[in-house]
């Protein structure tokens, strides 16, 4: 049920009164992509430009979106980066990763801080899953972007190519899991689940491996 053109009029995935998250599915691999709104400001970032191309670049003109924060560089998270670039919009993703778009404006660094509006988006470095693959914790809520690293049972793919179980469980264990277990985690495909709720599983997940 896609209402996503504009946004408002459907519930928002996540909103308190500062901040609002919409989540929108998009291409056959079902990617989730997700509009943070600063509600004071009308400021709007967007995670990840995956796919379907002129439905994101509508949804970001009608949203006030001004950057592209992109968890990691596999095809299916990009397919969207050059058209969302050529509506003038910048485009970031760490520097593992970068020679995998065809294109992008700046580098993601670990631990950097990016304002939208009075919101701060924090990046937080997980390789693993690619080199590069970044997990975003939006300051001040529950909200934690982890891409392709960390789903509702267990760590991300790690049988392509530059992939490491051992490294993507590492980030997991030391980067994520230290955060606090209310944390609602927002994966970069299906549903959402929380660090507490993951967290008791890990050596399940080091004994099963990929």
């Amino acid at each position: 049920m896609r209402t996503y053109p504009g946004l408002v009029a459907q519930p928002a995935h996540y909103e308190d009164a500062t901040a609002r998250v919409d989540k929108l599915v998009v291409g056959p691999f079902e990617n989730n992509v997700f509009v943070v709104r600063c509600k004071q400001s009308g400021d709007a970032v967007l995670i990840d430009a995956a796919n379907e191309h002129e439905l994101l670049v509508d949804v970001c003109r009608r949203t006030g979106v001004r950057r592209v924060l992109t968890t990691h560089g596999h095809w299916d998270h990009i397919q969207a980066v050059t058209a969302v670039r050529d509506a003038g919009i910048d485009v970031g993703i760490a520097a593992q990763d970068a020679a995998m778009l065809p294109a992008y404006d700046f580098v993601i660094p670990d631990d950097e801080v990016y304002r939208v509006g009075d919101l701060r988006l924090r990046s937080v470095h997980t390789p693993g899953h690619t080199a590069g693959s970044t997990s975003f914790r939006l300051e001040g809520t529950p909200i934690l972007f982890t891409g392709d690293t960390l789903f509702p049972g267990g760590a991300g793919n790690t049988a392509t190519p530059g992939a490491s179980f051992e490294t993507i469980l590492d980030s997991i264990d030391r980067r994520l899991f230290t955060l606090d277990p209310d944390l609602l985690v927002l994966p970069g495909h299906g549903l959402d689940t929380t660090i507490g709720d993951e967290r008791p599983h890990l050596d399940e997940w080091a004994e099963r491996g990929w």
